[in-house]
């Protein structure tokens, strides 16, 4: 045996095959291309169990249907040479089985034996949080991160990965400790600058968080196309609530869609920007056809509801007739019980579904309804506070063209509190506070959002 990067025994002598695997462990959480080499090794190496898990593991993250068929191979060549594998080797090897195998229980059970056995496993701590993040398991996401401390303490990651947890525990303040301290550790560790964007857009610091975000821009240019992608869409929210159009569109254009077109996470970065763009007022011309056109190539999609939510829209909203296809699955997958996520899907994906779809097609009051259901277990579909939002602006777009303005401004007024300033929404309470007949209010209102366009000189 020979250790990784982070002193763990791997059961190899192969100097390349430990380098591969290297790569893999840090490429995977610092977000970096190097992390595709797994294959190569895998396949240079099949009876190394823990490259072959890897690679299995690597394809999972395809997030696409054909996924478990390609990591299939990689997972029988572990299977087979797991007997020589390490206990902690094992718990990978077990964890892509049941991740193939849709037994997500099961493979956040074996997490939380490594995160308690194995602390300096950041590729089990990383898998973990993955996957109770798409089931809505803040608690989880924290827990796995705390329990690796303080014997992980000196990576970088661990603490970026305990901020995340924090911030989706609501817990700002810690958020903002642990991401600082990761980025002592490793100034360019790309996910502490995404646990702070989250913490200062829920905190309304938003021309703090777009200072903070451009300082570190240039950092991302070498990292995955998920990682720049989704950073730069953190960003772009922070222009969108300047009213900073050009910059948002630029910043779409150039760092949020085109990189990896094909790719699920990509796709729906750049269906929830466009969607918000255009609540926002922004014109976003032609771009919403390419974006179309590659989630159409999907098919039907089902392997993350969250996912498949933003799917639908694209497809509704470019009246492409693959929407119906992807809504009939949708309640095909609802009617299910043999699943363990069948509550999910029948108690919250499917309104949702029916509501973003009945928006896309001007059917307001189905798209209120149906989204009022949905909307306080939305966190069970996955995704976080910022992404999830999207469905509550699709919400408020559809109460506002219905004319239900006193329930708008509620909804405004409750949105002022993390976006105090935000030209966008200053708008458009202008508007719902003139419709309800509280003029004092809505020049209020429209001048907060002239102050905020004058201070970026839009």
């Amino acid at each position: 045996m020979t250790p990784d990067l982070y002193g763990l025994p791997v059961t190899t002598d192969n100097e390349a095959t430990l380098q591969g695997i290297n790569d893999f462990i840090h490429g995977f959480i610092a977000y970096q291309p190097k992390a595709t080499g797994i294959m190569a090794a895998a396949d240079a190496d099949p009876d190394c169990a823990l490259a072959n898990a890897y690679a299995a593991m690597l394809w999972m993250f395809l997030e696409a249907p054909v996924a478990p068929q390609k990591a299939a191979p990689y997972l029988a060549r572990a299977k087979a040479a797991a007997s020589d594998a390490s206990p902690r080797e094992q718990l990978s090897i077990q964890a892509v089985e049941a991740w193939i195998g849709e037994d997500i229980p099961a493979l956040l059970q074996l997490s939380e034996t490594a995160a308690r056995d194995h602390p300096r496993d950041m590729v089990m701590l990383k898998l973990g949080q993955y996957h109770s993040f798409n089931i809505g398991d803040a608690p989880t996401m924290l827990r796995l991160a705390l329990t690796t401390l303080p014997q992980a303490g000196d990576i970088a990651y661990t603490h970026s990965m305990v901020a995340f947890g924090y911030e989706q525990c609501h817990l700002l303040d810690r958020a903002e400790t642990a991401a600082r301290q990761a980025m002592a550790l490793q100034h360019d560790d790309a996910w502490a600058h995404h646990a702070l964007a989250h913490v200062m857009l829920t905190q309304g610091r938003v021309d703090e968080g777009a200072e903070f975000l451009e300082s570190v821009a240039d950092t991302w240019a070498g990292l995955n196309s998920f990682m720049r992608s989704h950073n730069w869409w953190h960003l772009a929210l922070f222009y969108l609530s300047q009213g900073r159009h050009d910059d948002v569109r630029a910043a779409y254009d150039a760092h949020v869609w085109g990189l990896a077109k094909d790719y699920s996470q990509d796709q729906v970065g750049a269906v929830s920007l466009l969607a918000r763009m255009e609540f926002a007022g922004v014109d976003v011309g032609d771009r919403w056809g390419d974006v179309a056109d590659h989630v159409a190539a999907r098919g039907v999609d089902m392997v993350n509801p969250f996912l498949t939510l933003q799917y639908l829209y694209a497809l509704g909203r470019t009246g492409r007739l693959e929407a119906d296809a992807l809504i009939d699955a949708v309640r095909a997958r609802a009617e299910d019980t043999s699943r363990h996520d069948h509550s999910i899907w029948c108690d919250v994906a499917l309104p949702a579904a029916i509501g973003v779809l009945a928006h896309t097609r001007g059917d307001w009051d189905t798209a209120i309804t149906q989204l009022s259901r949905a909307l306080p277990r939305m966190s069970e579909c996955g995704g976080s506070h910022a992404q999830r939002d999207l469905f509550e602006q699709i919400h408020l777009d559809a109460l506002v063209r219905a004319g239900r303005a006193s329930a708008a401004q509620q909804v405004l007024e409750m949105r002022r509190t993390y976006d105090p300033d935000g030209v966008p929404l200053n708008l458009l309470l202008s508007d719902i506070y003139t419709r309800t007949g509280l003029p004092v209010l809505a020049s209020e209102a429209r001048a907060r959002a002239e102050m905020t366009r004058s201070a970026h000189s839009i």
